[in-house]
């Protein structure tokens, strides 16, 4: 029989179950590492991407993961700030999804930190020409920069995006019973409750 975790039957460690696991894909390359993010289009319908996990804070409630000014993610964040991330771990069991509103933040002082805490090689594609989602006559018609100061020069098109979590919904999967349970915020009024899975 599966030894039954510790935040089984607790609402409170469900919570930091869900956190917990977010804080170590922000810092490893786990199950939560790539979560799918989406937006609401121009057009109205929802768009969803894989991103990378690049910070958690449980205590603000925030996420943090990069895109490029000229994505359509990020028009669609400036026009629409609700936004959705599901994560999910296959050998932990355990779905996260979580609701709430992101700030861009490009050529200030939080993008800037990302920036310098970021791999040499992951700066690169914010100079690369043609944008993101551009059409392209060939697959590998465009252009990545060459040297330290093209790939510098691409800091103007860097955003972090600073998802606040308004909602987390928590569902582990397990033989003996599954567990659902939904956390919600209002200012920093919290409200937790169990879901039938």
């Amino acid at each position: 029989m599966t030894e039954t975790p510790p935040f089984y039957d607790d609402l409170a460690g469900c919570l930091a179950e869900a956190w917990r696991l977010l804080e170590e894909g922000a810092a490893h390359q786990s199950g939560f590492h790539t979560p799918a993010l989406a937006t609401l289009g121009r057009d109205g319908t929802p768009r969803l991407r894989t991103v990378v996990l690049r910070g958690v804070d449980r205590e603000s409630r925030t996420l943090r993961v990069h895109c490029d000014a000229r994505s359509d993610k990020a028009a669609e964040i400036a026009a629409d700030p609700r936004v959705s991330l599901h994560a999910y771990d296959p050998k932990a069991k355990l779905q996260v999804r979580i609701a709430g509103t992101a700030l861009l933040h490009g050529q200030d002082a939080v993008a800037r930190a990302a920036w310098e805490a970021s791999r040499p090689m992951s700066r690169i594609c914010y100079g690369t020409v043609p944008g993101p989602g551009t059409s392209l006559p060939a697959g590998g018609a465009y252009a990545q920069p060459r040297d330290e100061e093209a790939v510098e020069a691409g800091f103007s098109e860097f955003r972090v995006i600073v998802l606040r979590a308004a909602r987390l919904e928590f569902l582990y999967l397990a033989r003996q019973g599954h567990r659902r349970a939904l956390f919600t915020w209002d200012g920093d009024a919290q409200g937790a409750t169990w879901l039938a899975p």
